[in-house]
C-alpha cells in the first residue's frame, strides 16, 4: 500500500514541481539522481546496452518525459493517472506482437470496457484536459508498455540495477530536449537556480521515493509472495492519484470522471482477474 500510495499521489508531486521546472528539464533532473550517486553502488546488471538504452529511452523519453509534457497544461494529474494504466493493453499487444501470444476473449471484452472510459474522457475535453493531453498520456501508456516488453526480455534480473543503469540512456536525450525546445541553456540555469526547496524536493521524491524505493520495494515483494498477490495493487494507483488531485490540488470529481475511471479499472479487474474466477467457476460445476 506504501508503494501504491507513492506512485498514486506522485501525480500531485509532478503538477506542483512543474511550476518551477519545465517538463522535460524535471524529467532529466528525475533521472540524473535516480543514476547518481546510487550506480557506484549497485553492479550493472547482466543485461546488453543494448537493451538498457531501449529500456532508458522508453521509459525516459516516452513515458515520463511526455506525460510530464502533458500535465504542464495538458491534462489534470489525477485522469493522467487513470489513462496511463493503458500501459496493461499495450503490453498485451505487443506480447501478442513480439511473442506471438493469442488475444484470449476475456482480453478483447476487457480492452473494449477501458476503451469506453477512454472515450468518456475524450467527450469531455476542457481546458483542464484537452484531447492532446489525453493522446500525449496514452501515448506514455504505449511506451510504458514497450518498456515492460524491453524488461522482460532482459529475464530475471536486480529490478532497482537495472532502473539505476537505465538511467543513464535517459538522461541526455531529454536534456537535449530540454535544451533545443525548452529556451537554452540560460532558461534551464534560471530554472535551475530559481526553483525553491520545495520543488527539489519534487525531483528527489521523484527519483528516490517513486523510482528507487517503489522499484526495489516492489521487487522486493514479488521475491517474498505469490505474484497473484501482489499484482493486482496497482489499480489502486488512479484512486490515489485522484483521490490526491481532489484532495491537495481540489481537481473536480464530476460523475463523468467517475464512470470513465470505473470503466477503465473494471477492463483491469477483468484482464487480471477472469482466468482465477473462470477455473472457479468451470470447478464448482465440474
Amino acid at each position: 500500500m506504501a508503494i501504491v500510495a507513492v506512485w498514486g499521489t506522485n501525480f500531485v508531486v509532478i503538477k506542483i514541481s512543474l511550476e518551477s521546472f519545465p517538463p522535460f528539464l524535471f524529467a532529466a533532473l528525475r533521472y540524473f539522481f535516480a543514476l547518481l550517486p546510487v550506480v557506484f553502488f549497485v553492479p550493472k546488471p547482466k543485461v546488453s546496452w543494448r537493451n538498457l538504452c531501449a529500456y532508458g529511452l522508453a521509459t525516459g523519453v516516452g513515458q515520463f518525459g511526455v506525460m510530464y509534457f502533458a500535465i504542464d497544461g495538458q491534462i489534470s494529474p489525477g485522469l493522467a493517472s487513470l489513462v496511463i494504466q493503458t500501459q496493461v493493453f499495450f503490453t498485451i499487444g505487443f506480447a501478442m506482437f513480439f511473442a506471438k501470444e493469442g488475444l484470449k476473449l476475456y482480453q478483447a471484452v476487457a480492452v473494449a470496457v477501458a476503451m469506453m472510459g477512454l472515450v468518456i474522457i475524450a467527450l469531455h475535453t476542457d481546458a483542464t484536459t484537452t484531447f492532446l493531453g489525453l493522446a500525449l498520456v496514452v501515448f506514455a501508456g504505449l511506451s510504458w508498455g514497450a518498456a515492460n516488453t524491453v524488461s522482460r526480455s532482459a529475464g530475471s534480473i536486480n529490478m532497482l540495477s537495472y532502473v539505476v543503469w537505465a538511467s543513464a540512456f535517459s538522461i541526455p536525450p531529454l536534456f537535449l530536449i530540454s535544451l533545443i525546445f525548452e529556451g537554452g541553456w540560460e532558461h534551464i540555469n534560471s530554472a535551475m537556480a530559481l526553483a525553491p526547496l520545495g520543488a527539489w524536493l519534487g525531483v528527489l521524491w521523484q527519483s528516490w521515493g517513486n523510482t528507487l524505493f517503489g522499484y526495489a520495494a516492489w521487487g522486493w515483494l514479488l521475491s517474498k509472495h505469490p505474484a497473484a498477490l501482489v499484482a493486482p495493487t496497482p489499480l489502486l494507483v488512479p484512486i490515489f492519484g485522484m483521490g490526491a488531485s481532489a484532495y491537495f490540488l481540489s481537481e473536480p470529481l464530476p460523475s463523468w470522471k467517475i464512470l470513465a475511471a470505473g470503466l477503465v479499472i473494471a477492463g483491469l479487474v477483468v484482464n487480471l482477474f477472469w482466468p482465477s474466477i473462470e477455473s472457479k467457476i468451470k470447478h464448482h460445476f465440474s
